[in-house]
């Protein structure tokens, strides 16, 4: 048989990282238990030396969490994977581990709001200063915002809500020439639809909460390490760029991750610090619930991008609707990079303008019958949500301009049902706004 990297995606998602032995449980077993039991000291101290892959304790994983791990790297074609207890917790983890007080990150704005928010704010605090920056600007431009002590370069494939593309091959060349690693958060689109890899991303992050699971049961993240980033890299003066990749770590007896792991270093390193000290793990149940997610990942994909394609061609002809974004509608702004980098699709989340404002986005929610009024995107259920009257109610209107927020601005999720029932509903609830 083939190696399973070379199977079709759709193969991988079914067979990846998990095969019965003979007479086992077909479905990967939930693994309960917070600790491991092992025979004599040796053993155990090849665990705490980094020489033997073997479980020892649930907060730095388990074969549960291990099989979802090496399913999302085989599925973006990475090296390595480490889950933690949510995308945001990916995010965080990917940064800390070559970043420290004093360090410098450039990131595209057009990004999850929590994100933005961790950035700008959290990493703020611990002395990390993150410098946003229009994505749409020319590499030069890009290239010229570099300083010194620049360690990272940090994009959404799909921007949310903003539902911009990222141009992943012009980020990885500006990455490639500031000698940072180009990290992208591919939440939206899902390897389904875009495998950022493969268009020189060095570090890819998921929030799997969201179509990874994609039945809204289980908060969770991933990091997924390309393979491809050189972390012996120098400045100017000689020194290493990413001494915690590349230098000897005191905390593990001189170990040197990126001599002894290579290609894995990253993720190595994540589980052996970050997520040894920060404790956020992912728990056994969300990673099988999310790997029983994968197994119908392309599938679904494909029915969501063809539920989202028909209901954009109808919000863009109705009447109450004032503008629409969506990458897969002819005439976006983002559609021919959606074509380049999505050519199955562009996704199944979109946002329109109600005509009439705040009070008829309000009254189009309160009319919506089938669809669903939730804070998430990605499940299997059309979620909608208002951020003029929810996420953003303590703004005015005109701080809610300036953050980009139009006061009729809804937010669309398309999900699994028929899509004449979607479209059904949200024409109803759109004629009573009138």
């Amino acid at each position: 048989m083939k190696d399973m990297k070379d199977l079709g995606f759709e193969t991988r998602c079914v067979h990846g990282a998990y095969k019965a032995g003979s007479a086992g449980p077909q479905n990967l077993p939930i693994v309960q238990s917070t600790t491991y039991r092992y025979y004599n000291a040796q053993d155990v101290a090849e665990l705490f030396d980094l020489d033997s892959p073997n479980p020892m304790y649930a907060r730095l994983g388990s074969p549960t969490v291990d099989a979802f791990e090496q399913k999302m790297a085989l599925l973006e074609g990475g090296t390595a994977g480490m889950a933690a207890s949510s995308g945001q917790a990916a995010n965080l983890i990917s940064l800390l581990n070559i970043c420290e007080a004093g360090d410098h990150v450039l990131s595209g704005t057009n990004i999850y709001g929590g994100t933005y928010n961790l950035f700008n704010v959290t990493l703020r605090k611990l002395g990390i200063d993150v410098e946003f920056f229009d994505q749409d600007m020319p590499l030069e431009d890009i290239v010229a915002l570099q300083r010194p002590n620049t360690r990272a370069l940090f994009g959404e494939t799909l921007g949310n809500p903003a539902l911009s593309v990222l141009d992943l091959e012009k980020f990885a060349a500006a990455a490639a020439q500031m000698k940072v690693p180009f990290i992208v958060d591919n939440t939206l689109a899902t390897p389904a639809l875009c495998r950022p890899i493969e268009y020189g991303a060095n570090i890819v992050t998921h929030s799997t909460t969201k179509f990874a699971d994609g039945h809204g049961t289980s908060i969770g993240g991933c990091v997924i390490e390309g393979g491809n980033f050189d972390w012996t890299v120098k400045n100017d003066d000689g020194s290493l760029k990413f001494p915690s990749m590349a230098a000897p770590d005191e905390s593990y007896h001189g170990l040197n991750f990126y001599e002894k792991f290579g290609d894995a270093a990253f993720c190595t390193r994540l589980k052996a610090v970050l997520i040894r000290d920060l404790g956020c793990t992912m728990a056994p149940m969300n990673a099988y619930l999310t790997h029983q997610g994968l197994q119908t990942l392309d599938v679904r994909m494909e029915r969501h991008v063809k539920n989202a394609n028909a209901v954009a061609e109808f919000l863009s002809n109705h009447p109450m609707v004032d503008w629409i974004i969506y990458p897969g509608l002819e005439g976006d702004k983002y559609y021919d990079l959606a074509q380049k980098y999505m050519p199955k699709g562009a996704g199944a989340v979109m946002s329109f303008g109600v005509k009439g404002g705040r009070a008829a986005g309000e009254k189009f929610l309160e009319n919506l019958e089938l669809c669903s009024i939730v804070v998430h995107v990605g499940d299997i259920h059309t979620s909608v949500l208002h951020p003029a009257s929810t996420t953003h109610r303590q703004l005015s209107e005109e701080a809610q301009l300036a953050a980009g927020i139009d006061p009729g601005l809804i937010r669309l999720s398309v999900g699994l049902e028929t899509p004449e029932d979607i479209i059904a509903d949200l024409s109803q609830a759109l004629d009573k706004v009138k």
